[in-house]
């Protein structure tokens, strides 16, 4: 063992004469711990969230979508199997997009029709999983069923078996003017995705039933594509462009919810920065644990350099010092925070019942759990840095005790 390994890891075990030292080197230590493990469990939350709105948004939206450039898609059945030729796609169903206005009693509401092939949509998406009332399976062509959103329904005040009159803006020309053409359907069922957007604006109609009442006759508005993994869905859309005819537009759900995730990602980003600085002033107290243990030391330090030691040795014995209770406040703070993000789904119900407080409510968030995802790269990155900056506040005083004056240190001993 080098003798600066050894004087320093000695230095540190040492029975200090000022005991407000080794006070200090153990805040700087539990500190370090706590910011590691807050940046774990805060980021490991915000992943959990992000990871559970990503597979509720993919739920009802699209991997990739191809759509005509009008709206309007002719041969779609060539497009999905040349589609489906890719690797990456797992499955391809149709789809017809319309406005529309939903009428029951007195109430009123505007929607977003879809016109889907069930059996083939679910393969593509997961609304049949949740079904809370009737079935997906109930669409079918001739019966003029709808399915709609939970928030919708409610707001309608309507039931599965309810009938609902759908007005749809694609009106009939008549000699009194042109009057928007109206049909009745049957409620067949009522999904929840947990997505205030789809859940209060989204309703399900059979394909053929959107295509007549549409006015589209074999034509659809495009094709939805679930892939195998879905972060490649830039690349798969990219290769698709280059694969299909020139007269279709092709989009993946990065784009189409773009600005969601851009700002779930700037907001990670800056309580990484902001979480960050627990770690950096709990580090930065090592430089004045270090200091006053130059002070404490100096006579030794003075015995050592009269003894042969350089000024780089000192350096390095008191850069082991500082780095040792950063090394044991990361793996302290390490550990802790991954235990706690593995286990959040038992610890946040514990405090819930302790304070009797419950804090993401049912009757204001869909999410009512913290869902948590820690994930190897944002330990791995958070040990580093807080390794990184208590190797960087032992620098100058370690750098102080390599300038102690022997003579100096010694003349009053």
């Amino acid at each position: 063992m080098r003798y600066e390994l050894f004087v320093g890891l000695r230095f540190t075990r040492a029975e200090r004469r000022n005991h407000f030292i080794s006070f200090i080197s153990l805040t700087s230590m539990l500190g370090i711990a706590l910011g590691v493990a807050a940046l774990i469990v805060v980021l490991s939350v915000m992943n959990g969230f992000q990871k559970e709105v990503r597979a509720r948004i993919l739920g009802v939206a699209a991997h990739v979508q191809i759509t005509g450039l009008d709206n309007q898609l002719g041969d779609w059945q060539a497009v999905a199997k040349e589609a489906a030729g890719h690797p990456q796609v797992a499955a391809a169903a149709p789809f017809v997009n319309g406005q529309g206005m939903l009428t029951f009693g007195a109430q009123v509401r505007g929607v977003l029709v879809r016109g889907i092939a069930p059996q083939l949509e679910e393969k593509v998406a997961d609304i049949g999983s949740h079904m809370v009332a009737g079935k997906l399976e109930a669409l079918a062509p001739g019966r003029f069923s709808i399915v709609l959103g939970s928030e919708l329904a409610r707001a309608l005040g309507a039931a599965v078996g309810d009938k609902l009159t759908l007005i749809v803006p694609q009106g009939l020309v008549t000699p009194a003017g042109i009057l928007p053409r109206l049909k009745q359907f049957t409620v067949a069922g009522i999904f929840e995705v947990g997505m205030f957007e789809y859940d209060s604006g989204l309703a399900l109609i059979e394909l053929d039933d959107a295509q007549k009442l549409y006015g589209t006759g074999d034509r659809v508005s495009g094709v939805r594509l679930k892939l195998h993994d879905l972060f490649q869905s830039r690349e798969v859309a990219r290769d698709l462009i280059a694969r299909l005819r020139a007269d279709v537009y092709v989009s993946d759900w990065t784009r189409s919810h773009a600005n969601y995730f851009r700002a779930v990602q700037i907001e990670k980003r800056m309580m990484s920065i902001i979480l960050s600085l627990i770690v950096a002033v709990a580090a930065f107290n090592i430089v004045s644990t270090l200091v006053m243990a130059v002070t404490d030391k100096q006579s030794d330090i003075a015995i050592l350099r009269t003894l042969g030691a350089s000024p780089g040795g000192i350096m390095q014995i008191f850069m082991v010092q500082g780095a040792l209770i950063g090394v044991i406040g990361t793996l302290i703070g390490v550990a802790g925070g991954v235990a706690l993000a593995l286990n959040i789904d038992v610890v946040v119900p514990w405090l819930e019942q302790l304070l009797n407080v419950k804090f993401l409510s049912r009757e204001v968030y869909y999410i009512t759990d913290l869902p948590s995802d820690p994930q190897r790269g944002d330990v791995v990155a958070i040990a580093l840095v807080s390794l990184a900056l208590s190797l960087l506040a032992t620098i100058y005083p370690s750098w102080r005790a390599s300038r102690v004056n022997p003579a100096e240190a010694l003349r009053y001993e």
